[in-house]
């Protein structure tokens, strides 16, 4: 079975958010199960820079000028094509803006080649090797599926929503640059509200339609999730499904970890406490191992509920807690969190960026991650802290809710507790999430108990490789 994943960026080569977590890590998951998994990528500098180019697959005079196709391997041993296009992807900034995050003006065509190259490959570009289903991540890839039926479906499609809230909406006067036959811009097809959707692309024309989580999947056919694209996706219900993302542990886990201070087990976690010393004293935090460390992990935004966490910080540090967060986003709320830091720094630490070495860093030493999100398709912050035993504190939304099992008492009760739920998305309800936290840890025997399960649970990528071998081989594949 030949499986290609279409994808704008991938772990370890390239990484702006969880997506990328996802690409590095659900291939070799399938590979692990049988399958022949290649994965198409945009020629970025970062991508090349992380790739072993063994040599050219083809040429080709594309509506967006000449491109090349380049196939290459990850350290990892992934065979990776690559469209070779600097016109297109030798830029600065990140991937899908300039440095001063403006969307570059030609997105519309910088992502419409994916899709048109892995048609391409679809109809048998590579002489070598030609896939059965192509699989396309999120909006970036949404035209694959597209691009794939214009072409008379040479292949099976796929496409996994990773979050609907961002859709590749153009001016419906871009799509003429992209060859696509005519009747594709209409209700049944790329237009949506007038514009030029990437996202509903995917939606209609894939033959089936994946989001990251079982809870998502549902809440995007009602209204509120649903952005505008709801009656669509209730229209493609039994095309629908959910596959829970996974923890790739040959990352994330604490007892191989090199990039923590000491390495741990759910058996033998006495190194955790040394993380989290190490932590307090790199960020000149009080060192205690009495105060709870609560921390973020997140981009910050409204979304991710950060401001909820700005507006309750005092209800952690007013009761001996500490907070550290890692993240960047919106200016206002980076500016506040570093006021709160500079104003409290025994107990406060905000570092402004993303670092992948910190975060690990930040995962071993926590007690409790927060994860207060408006939606979450699937989350992955919060399967790190599972995996770390840093007990998540979540909304019960998505896939937050597909993944923590609250310390209630009756779970309590039958050991299945793994951290923290609230319902609404407020600063009471997260409140009354904090407190809950601080009583589980005036109660050390359960805090250590409910820290054991939640690192015992099975997140890894197996799970959902299994499911969407499963969904290949019903499409035929």
């Amino acid at each position: 079975m030949q499986i290609l994943h279409v994808c704008a960026e991938m772990f370890p080569l390239l990484k702006t958010g969880g997506l990328a977590d996802v690409s590095g890590a659900l291939p070799q998951a399938l590979g692990q199960q049988g399958a022949d998994v290649r994965v198409l990528l945009p020629g970025f500098p970062a991508i090349f820079a992380g790739l072993q180019i063994s040599g050219e697959v083809a040429t080709f005079n594309s509506f967006a000028g000449q491109i090349k196709v380049l196939f290459g391997q990850t350290a990892q041993g992934v065979g990776v094509y690559v469209i070779d296009a600097p016109h297109l992807y030798a830029r600065g900034g990140n991937p899908y803006q300039d440095g001063n995050n403006h969307p570059y003006a030609d997105n519309h065509v910088r992502f419409a080649v994916l899709g048109w190259v892995a048609a391409r490959l679809a109809e048998g570009a590579d002489p070598f090797w030609r896939p059965s289903v192509v699989h396309a991540h999120d909006w970036h890839a949404g035209l694959a599926p597209a691009y794939i039926a214009a072409a008379g479906h040479p292949a099976r499609t796929v496409f996994t929503i990773h979050n609907l809230a961002y859709q590749g909406v153009f001016s419906p006067s871009d799509f003429a640059a992209l060859d696509l036959p005519a009747h594709f811009f209409s209700v049944n097809g790329v237009e949506f509200h007038g514009h030029l959707s990437f996202m509903k692309a995917g939606i209609y024309f894939a033959d089936r339609v994946t989001t990251v989580s079982p809870s998502y999947a549902h809440e995007i056919t009602v209204h509120e999730q649903g952005c505008g694209l709801d009656g669509l996706l209730r229209d493609r219900g039994e095309a629908l499904s959910g596959v829970l993302n996974g923890v790739d542990e040959a990352i994330w886990d604490p007892a191989t970890d090199a990039l923590i201070a000491a390495n741990y087990t759910a058996d033998k976690p006495a190194g955790k406490a040394k993380c989290k010393a190490a932590l307090q004293q790199s960020l000149g935090l009080q060192e205690s191992a009495d105060a709870p460390l609560f921390v973020v992990v997140s981009r910050l935004t409204e979304q991710k509920g950060l401001h909820l966490v700005l507006e309750r910080l005092a209800e952690i540090t007013s009761r001996g807690g500490q907070f550290v967060l890692l993240g960047s986003g919106d200016a206002q709320m980076e500016a506040a969190f570093r006021v709160a830091a500079a104003e409290n720094p025994a107990q406060i630490a905000v570092k402004i960026g993303y670092d992948e070495v910190f975060s690990h860093q930040i995962m071993a030493a926590a007690d409790v991650i927060m994860v207060p999100s408006r939606f979450e398709p699937c989350g992955l912050t919060q399967l790190y802290g599972l995996k770390y035993g840093a007990l998540p504190l979540v909304r019960r939304v998505g896939g937050l809710a597909d993944t923590v099992i609250d310390c209630s008492l009756e779970n309590l009760q039958e050991g299945i507790a793994t951290g923290a739920i609230f319902d609404g998305f407020s600063g009471e309800e997260l409140t009354r999430g904090i407190r809950r936290m601080f009583a589980l840890w005036a109660r050390p025997k359960e805090w250590k108990a409910v820290r054991k399960t939640a690192m015992n649970c099975d997140f890894g990528w197996q799970a959902a490789a299994q499911q969407y071998m499963q969904l290949y081989r019903a499409l035929g594949a």
